[in-house]
């Protein structure tokens, strides 16, 4: 069965993500997953988003705005343990991306913590 969930929508009316059957995504949300796995940020936050040291990435990003969620991973949350990732050129070149596919994966329209290309 062939879904296409384009739930969330920027400023533009351009979709932030665009899933089919729950875990294929467009190419944007793609670079979101690999930022994440280049970062290594399941170490703190769980292979699927759903917290370890760190909180669960699913729930805070119900409530966390755009703006918040790239002051924390840019200037990082030191007093809670967060590093900060303003020095990492991929994670601040994919910042928009990072947060579509984390987006998605809150939003419940990206199912599974493993994506893969719409092909």
């Amino acid at each position: 069965m062939l879904s296409l969930l384009p739930t969330a929508v920027q400023a533009q009316d351009k979709p932030l993500y665009t899933v089919v059957d729950g875990y294929k995504v467009d190419a944007d949300t793609m670079t979101g997953f690999r930022t994440w796995r280049a970062a290594a940020c399941d170490r703190c936050h769980g292979a699927n988003q759903e917290g370890m040291v760190g909180p669960s990435l699913i729930s805070s990003l119900k409530a966390m705005s755009k703006d918040e969620f790239v002051k924390t991973v840019r200037d990082g949350r030191l007093d809670k343990g967060m590093q900060s990732f303003g020095t990492s050129k991929q994670v601040m070149d994919n910042i928009d991306s990072l947060y579509a596919y984390l987006k998605g994966r809150s939003d419940g329209a990206i199912t599974r913590s493993k994506v893969e290309p719409i092909r």
